[in-house]
């Protein structure tokens, strides 16, 4: 199969097309054969060297999401059979013709999504689902801050935080992201460039804070959060360490907490891929969510791609495509 690997640590020129051998399915696999992945900043951290993935995955193939359609089984398959076509969350090797994943981490397509549409699914859903809904706890009512809305993470939370009855405001950096997070039904959308998000939403206070940037965002969100609020982190762009004040968040009664998904155990992907089904995919096969797409490269620009994403002028998902 042709995939395309990283030739050494370093820029978007490290990722080189080349041969590779086709993954076969171990038992309870189904091997896979892609049509579509999404670009996610994880991919950019693996290609710099800084984020490995875990082991039994390629070490030099990126991709997190896929789409495509099962080739074959392994021996103990039950949930899908050959010509099926699936979505899946990977912990690896998406950047390829071909991509092996346990049977519980696919996921059907939804008819009314295409193979493009559909790789933009997994990684986004799962991250906010598991993070916003199932650590963050948020409810219908309550009101939901976004750091990043424009992301392909942050265009999914807008829409599953409408869908499940919350007020959602976004921070985004130009005039544009700020539009476009509002169309898809964002209430607040924040210019953290020319407004301060802590001084614009101080009057409301914030039930749920997804962030994915860290640093001295952490002072302000503190300073916004209601009582019984949770910070929920993704990532922490702006750094690792920050002042954290313990009797504010006893008296307050506030909860801090945060998740990866790349290294949780194929049990928790499997039932969290059953949940999403029964939560989600509804809402997607009535049309109430829509992936969000920036832009499609060709798998031959995949260096193009990881350029483009980095300039992070795009709102929503950065997809390449095999077909």
């Amino acid at each position: 199969m042709k995939a395309i690997v990283i030739e050494k640590p370093g820029g978007p020129e490290v990722l080189q097309l080349k041969e590779y051998p086709t993954p076969k399915p171990d038992p309870l696999e189904v091997l896979i054969e892609v049509k579509a992945a999404g670009l996610n900043r994880a991919d950019l951290l693996q290609r710099e060297g800084k984020y490995p993935p875990p082991p039994g995955v390629p070490q030099d193939i990126p991709g997190l999401e896929i789409s495509g359609i099962v080739t074959a089984c392994g021996t103990d398959v039950t949930m899908w059979k050959p010509g099926d076509k699936v979505c899946a969350l990977i912990a690896a090797g998406g950047y390829a013709q071909y991509a092996v994943t346990k049977e519980g981490q696919c996921m059907p397509i939804p008819e009314n999504l295409d193979f493009v549409q559909a790789a933009a699914l997994p990684e986004a859903v799962a991250t906010v689902w598991s993070n916003v809904f199932q650590r963050g706890q948020l409810k219908a009512g309550e009101h939901l801050l976004i750091h990043g809305g424009n992301s392909g993470i942050g265009t999914a939370a807008i829409q599953l935080g409408k869908a499940f009855g919350a007020t959602v405001s976004v921070t985004v950096s130009s005039a544009e992201k700020a539009e476009a997070c509002l169309q898809l039904g964002a209430d607040t959308a924040i210019n953290y460039k020319t407004q301060e998000f802590d001084q614009v939403l101080a009057s409301q206070g914030v039930d749920v804070i997804l962030d994915m940037v860290g640093g001295d965002y952490f002072t302000k969100n503190m300073r916004i959060l209601k009582e019984e609020g949770r910070i929920v982190y993704i990532n922490s762009a702006a750094g690792n360490v920050v002042p954290l004040n313990l009797h504010q968040m006893m008296v307050r009664r506030i909860t801090l907490t945060g998740s990866t998904i790349r290294v949780r155990d194929y049990a928790w992907r499997k039932a969290l891929s059953a949940e999403l089904q029964q939560k989600v995919w509804p809402l997607i096969t009535s049309g109430r969510y829509k992936p969000v797409i920036h832009r499609t490269f060709h798998y031959t620009e995949t260096a193009k791609a990881h350029a483009f994403m980095e300039t992070s002028q795009h709102t929503g998902k950065i997809m390449l495509s095999w077909e």
